[in-house]
């Protein structure tokens, strides 16, 4: 296992856009904040960052230092065998509900776009294969969930997930490889009512993490 080089060191070099950003801060440079998590070029021309309010004009490294403060216990790790394009909105998901690390399994390569550059908040890790993700998680002590519905899942509406565990997702389309299932702890699917064989993978994701954070999560700190 070994860092991605996506991960929160990355440079910043390419500009995050906002809906939602800021201007300078009011009153010039003798207005501000002495506090060092402050970025002095953030606070002359502005933050138009995706970032929430409280951290704006914050350094990235100080945003993140902070987020490590408080990680929730619970990882996240995708099959990334054929480029799947949802890697990088269940990156941005893991960023919203504070997974401690995403774990990228397969093909080190995956499509950013979606992760709206939350990946330069979010611990993400590659592994080779899944035999060296079970290596890993064994060595942790940490269980794997595996999110699928394959025969032999139980609803994750009814399940007790563990405070500390990987929630491990498949691709778009083939679902999670047999290896997976196979090395997996336990294996959760998400309750349907429609005719769709299954959702989205990015969707399905989010709805799982949030399953975590209702059982386990404390939302008074969000």
């Amino acid at each position: 296992m070994d860092d991605a080089p996506n991960s929160a060191s990355a440079a910043a070099s390419t500009p995050e856009r906002s809906t939602h950003g800021v201007g300078p801060w009011p009153g010039g440079p003798d207005a501000w904040p002495k506090d060092e998590r402050y970025d002095h070029e953030l606070l002359a021309n502005g933050d138009t960052r995706n970032v929430i309010d409280r951290y704006r004009y914050w350094r990235m490294e100080a945003i993140v230092a902070e987020l490590d403060a408080r990680r929730h216990p619970f990882h996240v790790a995708i099959e990334n065998w054929q480029h799947d394009m949802n890697i990088g909105s269940i990156v941005r998901s893991a960023n919203a509900f504070l997974a401690h690390t995403v774990h990228i399994v397969g093909r080190r390569r995956w499509n950013k776009r979606g992760a709206m550059v939350t990946d330069r908040y979010q611990h993400v890790v590659h592994h080779d294969t899944i035999a060296e993700l079970v290596t890993w998680a064994k060595g942790e002590g940490i269980p794997i969930i595996a999110v699928d519905n394959v025969p032999g899942s139980v609803l994750i509406e009814t399940f007790v997930l563990p405070e500390r565990c990987v929630l491990l997702f498949g691709q778009e389309g083939p679902g999670l490889s047999l290896e997976a299932i196979e090395a997996a702890d336990a294996i959760v699917e998400i309750a349907q009512f429609g005719s769709t064989r299954s959702i989205n993978a990015s969707a399905a994701a989010a709805i799982a993490m949030h399953a975590w954070i209702e059982q386990h999560a404390d939302v008074r700190r969000a």
